[in-house]
C-alpha cells in the first residue's frame, strides 16, 4: 500500500538528527520543511520531497494545509471509573489537594470505584477515550495503572490495558504504578504494603511481561525517596524500565533519585529545585511536565522555561485522570504549555512529539517524520503549525494518519 500526502503548505518534521530526543536550543527547531510530499509504503515513510505518482497509490491532495507527527502523550492515567467534579468544586472553594485527600478524596476516592467495576465495563470505557484522544491527535499513549492498590485490582488494569494495546490501533505503552498511594487498609502498615510490591506484584508482573515500566509517586504524603528507591530497584532487577512522579507538591528529592537510577522520564517538576535543574540537564532522563495539573490543584507550574535554557529534555503530556487533569486533548496541553509554562510553540511541538516518545522509550520509532519512521501524522487545516494551540478549542485535525492509514473523524 502507497500513500502520497501531496503539495503540503509545510511539513514540521520534529527531526532530531539521529538522536533519541532534543534537549535545551535544539527544542526551539521543528525541521520546517517547505515544498516537498511524503511518501508512505506499508505504514512507514519511505521519501519525503518530490514524489512521483504511480499505480496503486493513494494521493491525498493536502494543499494549504501543515502536517506535523502524530501526538504522543507520555503519562496519562486513562484507565478508571467514576469522576470527581466534587473535589474540581472543592478546590474553588479554597481546599488543598492535601485537604481533599485527608478526608478521603483524591486518589482514593478512584480506587473504591475502580475496584468495583467489572473489567469489561473499565475497558470499554477506556478504548472510547483512547478513540476520542485519536480524533484529537493522540497516536500514541502511556497508560498507568495506580487505581487498583490491591494485587487483584492493579492486574486486572494492567490486564484491562494489555488488550486495549491488542485490539486498539492506537500505539500504547504499559506503567505499573501500584505505588501511587497507600491503600487505605494498610494506612497503618505501610511497609506490607510495599512488601506485597516488591516481592509478589513486581515479579508477578514481570513473569506476564503485563507492563513495560514501574512508577512511583515519590512525593509528601505519599511514598518517600527511600521507599522509592526499594521498589524502583526490585523493578528494574525484575527487567522494567523506571519512570517516577517526583516534585509535585514539594521538592522530594526524588529528581536526583530517578537520574541516579537511570530512569527514561521524571515526571511533573512543579517544585523542582535549581540543583535537581542542573542534575536533569546532565542526565539522559527525559522530563516530563504536566501544564494541566495547575490550573486544576491551584498549584506553582513547573518552571519549564528555566528547564529548557539550563539544558533539559523535555516532554509534556497531559496526565489525564479523574482528579487532577480532565484533560485528554494534546492541543490544549501545547497550548497551556505555551501560555502558563512559558515555552515556545517550537518546544511545545517537539515536547508532544519527538520528546514525548522518548519519555516512553518509542522515539526510535515514533515522535518524528523522518524517513524509516512510522507513518503517524497529523494533518491540520492551517498554513502554520502555530495554530495548533492558538485555536486549541477547535479541532483543527482535517486528517490522521495512522500507520500508513488516513484516517477521518467528523
Amino acid at each position: 500500500m502507497r500513500l502520497i500526502l501531496k503539495n503540503p503548505a509545510g511539513i514540521a518534521t520534529c527531526s532530531s538528527s539521529g538522536k533519541l530526543f532534543k534537549r535545551g536550543d535544539e527544542m526551539k527547531d521543528v525541521g520546517l520543511v517547505v515544498g516537498a510530499d511524503i511518501l508512505v509504503e506499508d505504514g512507514v515513510i519511505k521519501q519525503i520531497g518530490t514524489v512521483e505518482e504511480g499505480p496503486d497509490c493513494e494521493v491525498v491532495d493536502v494543499s494549504g494545509k501543515t502536517i506535523v507527527p502524530g501526538f504522543v502523550d507520555p503519562h496519562t492515567h486513562l484507565i478508571f471509573a467514576g469522576t470527581r467534579e466534587r473535589e474540581f468544586a472543592m478546590r474553588a472553594k479554597g481546599k488543598t489537594y492535601g485537604e481533599i485527600a485527608a478526608a478521603g478524596g483524591g486518589i482514593i476516592e478512584t480506587v473504591r470505584k475502580t475496584r468495583d467495576i467489572p473489567r469489561s465495563k473499565l475497558r470499554s470505557q477506556a478504548q472510547r477515550r483512547i478513540d476520542k484522544m485519536l480524533s484529537w491527535g493522540t497516536t500514541a499513549l502511556e497508560i498507568k495503572s495506580g487505581y487498583g492498590l490491591d494485587f487483584a485490582s492493579e492486574i486486572k488494569i494492567l490486564e484491562t490495558a494489555n488488550e486495549l494495546k491488542a485490539q486498539s490501533i492506537t500505539d500504547i505503552m504499559i506503567t505499573f504504578l501500584g505505588a501511587h498511594a497507600i491503600p487505605p487498609e494498610h494506612s497503618n502498615d505501610r511497609q506490607n504494603y510495599i512488601r506485597i510490591l516488591t516481592e509478589e506484584l513486581i515479579p508477578y508482573i514481570s513473569k506476564r511481561n503485563l507492563a513495560d515500566f514501574c512508577d512511583v509517586f515519590c512525593d509528601d504524603g505519599f511514598f518517600t525517596t527511600a521507599e522509592a528507591e526499594k521498589i524502583l530497584t526490585t523493578a528494574r532487577a525484575n527487567g522494567l524500565k523506571l519512570k517516577m512522579h517526583a516534585d509535585e507538591l514539594s521538592s522530594s528529592g526524588g529528581v536526583e533519585l530517578a537520574t541516579g537510577l537511570d530512569a527514561v522520564s521524571v515526571d511533573h517538576l512543579e517544585n523542582i529545585s535549581s540543583g535537581e535543574i542542573t542534575l536533569l540537564a546532565k542526565s539522559e532522563t527525559v522530563g516530563v511536565v504536566l501544564p494541566a495539573v495547575a490550573p486544576y490543584i491551584r498549584g506553582k507550574t513547573a518552571p519549564a522555561r528555566q528547564m529548557i535554557d539550563a539544558g533539559c529534555a523535555l516532554a509534556i503530556a497531559s496526565d489525564f485522570n479523574p482528579g487532577t487533569s480532565m484533560v485528554d486533548n494534546m492541543q490544549t496541553v501545547m497550548w497551556l504549555a505555551v501560555s502558563l509554562n512559558q515555552m515556545t510553540v517550537e518546544e511545545a511541538l517537539n515536547a508532544a512529539t519527538i520528546n514525548a516518545a522518548a519519555a516512553i522509550g518509542i522515539s526510535n520509532r515514533l515522535g518524528s517524520i523522518e524517513v524509516g519512521k512510522q507513518a503517524d501524522m497529523i494533518v491540520i487545516n492551517a498554513e502554520d503549525y502555530s495554530y495548533l494551540p492558538y485555536h486549541f478549542t477547535e479541532n483543527i485535525i482535517a486528517n490522521v494518519v495512522k500507520n500508513g492509514t488516513v484516517l477521518e473523524f467528523s
